[in-house]
C-alpha cells in the first residue's frame, strides 16, 4: 500500500488510537464508501486492509474477512466493539453492523404442477425447444451445501458446460472438484462468518469440514427440487415411490454454501450473493430469511438487490412463523417471496382409541410398527407443559414404559418428541396439534410408530385418555394416496402478512408446494436429522416454505429459457398474476391453520403458481432498479441508507413516490390510515399478440368503492406499454375497523387472465 494512502488516515487516528481496550472479537460488517477510494490505493480490498491495520497492532491483515465487490460495498472483519467504534468515526465509514444469524426455513411435485409428461408437451407447448434453453440457465442455491453424488445431479445428455460460466467447484478433504459435472457446474462454501462466531476466530479448527459437502441434507433437498434431474424408482423408505425430478430438470446448478451447524451468519450470505453475481448466475435461490427489519439492515435484501440490478431473480422463502399475522421473512420487493401449500398426494395413518373410535392423521413411520394388539395410552398429567410437549428428560419411564404417549406439538422438533419417547420407553406416539397449528398435518419419518393428528383429533383424544380409566390405543399406517382433497390448501406454518417494513407491498407473492416434498437427500445424515437415526436414504420428505421456495426458483429458470428477454420483474409478474386461487374441489383456497377456512392474500398472495399460464401472461408489470430507487426514497430511508441498497455514488432522491404504493408491483396493499382516497396508477406491458385487447374486473369489499380509468386497454403492438388509474374510496360512515378486508383487479380477454390481489387496511402495524 502507497505511503500517500496511509497518511490520509493518520490525522483521525492520532485522535482515536488513545480509545483502544482489549475486548472479545466478532464479525462486523462494514458499510464503505464505495465510490470514495483513494486513487493511491490499487484495489479496494488495499483500502479496506489499511483501515483495519490502522486500528491497532493486533489488527492483521487476518482481521479482514471478506472484501465484497458487487453484493455489497464494503467488507466483513473480524473486530471487538471498541475497533469497530473507531471504524464508525471515518468519513469514508457508512455504518457497522454486528453480524446477523439467519436460519433456514426447514414426487409428484410436477405432476400436480402440470409439468410431467411423457409426451413431452408443457401445456400444449412443444418442450424441446424449452429444454435446449433451460441448458443456458443456472440456478444458484445458497443453503448447507450438497451431496454430489445423487443421481439427482447426473449429468447424462447434458450439453458442455456454457462458456459464460466463470464458477468452479472448491476442493476440500471430503470434496473433491471432478465430483462436479455438466449438471452441477458450481459449488463453493463461505465460512468465516461462522467460525469467527462457533470458535472467537476464524483460523481456529472448526467443529465440521470446510467443504461443499452437504451434511445437513437440508441443501442438497433444496437443490433438487429447483433442478434435479429424472430419478426413477425414487422414494423416502417406500413412501411417495416413483420418480423424483426438480422443476428445471434441464437447467444447470451452482452451490454456495453458506449454512452451518448453528446457521446462516449475514457475513457469509453476502460473500456467497457476491461470488454468485460474479459466477454468472441466472436464478439465486435461498431458502431461509431472519426477523422483519429495514431493507437497509437486511443482508438478504442487500445482496438481492444487486442480484436484481444485474437481471438475477431472486427467490426467498416467506418463512415458517405462521400462522401469526405480519410473520414475514424477505419481504423486499424485489424478492420474490414464497409461501406454502400442500400437495395432492398424503401419508395416512390412523390412531384406533380403545371406544373404538377411529382417528386419520399422518405419518412416514417405516419400521415394523406395533402389531394389532391395542396397548395403554397417556398423556402427561404432569403440572407443566415439557410433559405435555414431551421435551427432553420430561417424561417419566415408569408412567410411559410400553405405551403409546400423547405429545402436544410444538416448541420441540416433531421427530424429536419421538425419540424422547422412545427413549422412555415408550413404544409409540401420537402427535397431536394444538390450537395455532390447526388441522395442518405434516409428515414424518419418525423412529417409532407414530401418528400425526389435526386439533379436534387431537382434543377428543385427550380428553379420551382423562376419562377413561383404561384408556387403549393401535396405530396403523396406510403408505401413499393420490389425488387428495381439498388441495392445495395453505400451509399453518407459512408465514403471514402484511409487510411490517412496506405495508403498501403485498406479500408473500405466490405459494407453492411446501408440505411433504420428496426430493434428494445427504447420505451424511438419517431423514429425521437427529443423531440417533443412522438410517440412510438418497431421499427424504421435508416440509417448510424451504420446500415450496425452490419449485418458485425451478419454474423461473423455465421461464427465464423460455423468455430470456425478460427482466426479473417481469418473470415475476407472469407468475404472480396467473397464480389460481381455487382448489382442486373448485373452492376458494383454504387455510389449514383456520379448520378449513378460507384463507387471504396475505396467507397466499396471489395464489398458487400455474406454470402453464405464466410462461405466457399475456400482460406484465415490468419494473426497472431506478423505479426500485424510487421507491425507497419513498421510504424516508436517508440518502446513506439507501446508497447501503443500490450502492450508487449520487443518490440524490430527486425522483421518488408520493406513497411507496406507486411502484408498479402485481399486486396491491391500501393503507388508509388518516386518508379516505387511494390513488395508483399502474403500467402494464403487451407480451401477447399484436392487438389485444383487455377489459376490467373489480372485486371490492362494500366497505371500499374502486374506479379503474380506462375500463379498457388496446395494445396495438407487442412489447407496447399501457397505464390505468386505480381509485380506491373509503366509504363514508364506516368504522376503521382494524381487521383486513380483500379484493382483486382483473385485466382479461378470452385467452388471458391478469389478476393483482388487494388488500385493504384502515390500520397499519408498526415492528415492534
Amino acid at each position: 500500500m502507497g505511503s500517500m494512502a496511509m497518511l490520509l488516515l493518520v490525522p483521525l487516528l492520532a485522535l482515536l488510537l488513545p480509545c483502544f481496550s482489549v475486548a472479545s472479537k466478532q464479525t462486523y460488517i462494514v458499510h464503505m464508501k464505495h465510490h470514495d477510494k483513494p486513487s493511491a490505493f490499487a484495489t479496494h480490498h488495499d483500502w479496506y486492509s489499511a483501515h483495519l491495520q490502522s486500528l491497532s497492532s493486533s489488527t492483521t491483515s487476518d482481521s479482514l474477512l471478506y472484501s465484497y465487490t458487487t453484493a455489497y460495498h464494503g467488507f466483513a472483519a473480524s473486530l471487538d466493539p471498541d475497533q469497530a467504534d473507531l471504524l464508525r468515526r471515518f468519513d469514508s465509514v457508512l455504518g457497522v453492523y454486528e453480524d446477523t444469524l439467519y436460519t433456514l426455513h426447514t414426487t409428484r411435485t410436477p405432476e400436480f404442477l402440470g409439468l410431467d409428461s411423457e409426451s413431452g408437451l408443457w401445456a400444449g407447448h412443444n418442450t424441446q425447444e424449452l429444454d435446449q434453453a433451460s441448458h443456458d440457465v443456472v440456478v444458484g442455491v445458497l443453503d448447507t451445501g450438497v451431496w454430489p453424488e445423487s443421481k439427482s445431479f447426473d449429468d447424462s445428455g447434458m450439453p458442455e458446460i456454457p462458456s459464460r460460466w466463470r464458477g468452479g467447484c472448491e476442493s476440500a478433504p471430503d470434496f473433491s472438484p471432478s465430483l462436479c459435472n455438466k449438471k452441477l457446474i458450481g459449488a463453493r462454501s463461505f465460512s468465516k462468518g461462522y467460525r469467527m462466531a462457533s470458535g472467537g476466530s476464524y483460523l481456529n479448527k472448526p467443529r465440521e469440514k470446510m467443504s461443499p459437502r452437504d451434511r445437513d441434507g437440508h441443501g442438497t433437498h433444496t437443490a433438487s427440487t429447483a433442478a434435479g434431474s429424472h430419478v426413477t424408482n425414487a422414494s423416502l423408505l417406500g413412501y411417495a415411490s416413483g420418480k423424483a425430478r426438480g422443476m428445471a430438470t434441464h437447467a444447470r446448478v451452482a452451490i454456495y454454501k453458506v449454512c452451518w451447524s448453528i446457521g446462516c451468519f449475514g457475513s457469509d450470505i453476502l460473500a456467497g450473493i457476491d461470488r454468485a453475481i460474479l459466477d454468472g448466475v441466472d436464478v439465486l435461490s435461498l431458502s431461509l430469511g431472519g426477523g422483519s427489519v429495514p431493507y437497509y439492515r437486511d443482508n438478504i435484501a442487500i445482496g438481492a438487490f444487486a442480484a436484481m440490478e444485474r437481471g438475477i431473480f431472486v427467490s426467498c422463502s416467506a418463512g415458517n412463523s405462521g400462522p401469526n399475522r405480519a410473520s414475514l421473512a424477505n419481504e423486499a420487493p424485489w424478492i420474490m417471496t414464497v409461501g406454502a401449500g400442500t400437495l395432492d398426494r398424503d401419508f395416512p395413518a390412523y390412531a384406533i382409541l380403545g371406544n373404538k373410535n377411529q382417528f386419520t392423521g399422518v405419518s412416514l413411520y417405516s419400521g415394523q410398527g406395533m402389531g394389532n394388539k391395542p396397548v395403554g395410552l397417556v398423556y402427561s398429567k404432569g403440572s407443566t407443559n415439557s410433559n405435555n410437549m414431551c421435551l427432553p428428560g420430561s417424561l417419566d419411564p415408569e408412567f410411559v414404559r410400553g405405551k403409546v404417549v400423547v405429545c402436544d406439538r410444538g416448541i420441540n422438533a416433531r421427530v424429536e418428541k419421538g425419540e424422547v419417547v422412545r427413549d422412555a420407553g415408550g413404544v409409540g406416539m401420537i402427535l397431536a396439534n394444538t390450537l395455532i397449528n390447526g388441522e395442518e398435518l405434516v409428515a414424518d419419518s419418525h423412529l417409532i410408530p407414530a401418528v400425526a393428528v389435526g386439533r379436534k383429533a387431537g382434543d377428543l383424544i385427550r380428553e379420551y385418555v382423562r376419562s377413561d380409566p383404561n384408556p387403549t390405543a393401535e396405530l396403523r399406517f396406510g403408505g401413499t394416496v393420490l389425488d387428495v382433497r381439498p388441495s392445495p390448501v395453505v400451509a399453518a406454518f407459512s408465514s403471514r402478512g402484511p409487510n411490517l417494513v412496506s405495508p403498501q407491498i403485498l406479500k408473500p407473492d405466490v405459494i407453492g408446494p411446501g408440505v411433504n416434498i420428496l426430493a434428494a437427500w445427504s447420505e451424511a445424515i438419517g431423514p429425521t436429522g437427529l443423531e440417533k437415526d443412522t438410517r440412510k436414504t438418497q431421499f427424504n420428505i421435508l416440509s417448510g416454505t424451504s420446500m415450496s421456495c425452490p419449485h418458485i426458483s425451478g419454474l423461473a429458470a423455465l421461464l427465464k429459457a423460455a423468455h430470456p428477454d425478460w427482466s426479473p420483474s417481469a418473470i415475476k409478474s407472469a407468475l404472480m398474476t396467473t397464480a389460481y386461487t381455487k382448489d382442486n374441489t373448485n373452492s376458494p383456497l383454504r387455510d389449514a391453520a383456520g379448520g378449513g377456512a378460507f384463507s387471504d392474500p396475505w396467507s397466499h398472495g396471489a395464489g398458487h403458481v400455474d406454470p402453464h399460464k405464466a410462461l405466457s401472461p399475456g400482460l406484465v408489470y415490468d419494473l426497472s432498479p431506478d423505479d426500485y430507487v424510487a421507491f425507497l426514497c419513498s421510504l424516508d430511508y436517508s440518502t446513506d441508507n439507501v446508497q447501503t441498497i443500490v450502492k450508487r455514488p449520487n443518490v440524490t432522491c430527486s425522483r421518488k413516490f408520493s406513497d411507496p404504493g406507486q411502484l408498479n408491483y402485481p399486486s396491491f396493499s391500501v393503507v388508509f390510515r388518516d386518508k379516505r382516497v387511494v390513488r395508483y396508477t399502474r403500467e402494464l406491458t403487451n407480451v401477447g399478440a399484436a392487438g389485444s385487447v383487455y377489459d376490467v374486473t373489480i372485486s371490492a369489499p362494500q366497505m371500499v368503492a374502486v374506479t379503474v380509468t380506462p375500463k379498457r386497454l388496446v395494445f396495438k403492438n407487442e412489447g407496447e406499454k399501457q397505464a390505468y388509474t386505480v381509485t380506491f374510496v373509503a366509504r363514508k360512515g364506516m368504522p376503521k375497523v382494524a381487521r383486513s378486508e380483500f379484493g382483486s383487479i382483473v385485466w382479461s380477454n378470452d385467452e388471458h387472465q391478469v389478476k393483482s390481489p388487494v388488500a385493504f387496511a384502515w390500520t397499519q402495524l408498526v415492528r415492534s
